[in-house]
């Protein structure tokens, strides 16, 4: 008899630069592509409130004024996605956090590069454990519960 656990879930978000160059569609699509399912999607524009919560790990660092800049300078899209390990799978497939040493075949290697700005504009952030997806999923979309 198999053993079906419930499904992991992942907060992606598809940063500005991502959204400004209309890759929503063809990022969401390799991921879907995987096999997973998105359960939750919404265009908006992050608040620096949000974005506390979300790198409150990071605040009082010193790059940390660079990274609400780069978020809040235009519309970003938020997805939960939805898949047995989701998250180990999905942040694969995004590859290494730096552009221009992310892998062939990733997300970030085929479609991210290296735009000589202060902030890394690397395209997407997916949560990076499960209670980290947890929490994340709580700030961008209070309303669902899962």
């Amino acid at each position: 008899m198999t053993d079906v656990s419930a499904p992991d879930h992942i907060l992606i978000l598809l940063k500005p630069d991502a959204v400004s160059r209309r890759l929503t569609g063809k990022i969401l699509a390799r991921i879907e592509a995987k096999g997973y399912d998105i359960i939750a999607i919404k265009r908006l524009r992050a608040t620096e409130e949000q974005l506390a919560e979300h790198y409150a790990e990071h605040v009082e660092k010193p790059f940390y004024p660079g990274v609400v800049e780069y978020m809040t300078a235009g519309p970003i899209v938020a997805a939960v996605v939805e898949g047995h390990s989701v998250v180990e799978s999905v942040r694969t497939l995004m590859g290494a956090t730096d552009p221009t040493k992310a892998a062939p075949g990733t997300i970030r290697g085929d479609l991210g590069r290296d735009w000589g700005t202060t902030a890394i504009e690397n395209l997407i952030h997916g949560s990076d454990s499960n209670e980290s997806a947890a929490r994340e999923i709580a700030i961008w979309f209070p309303e669902l519960s899962l």
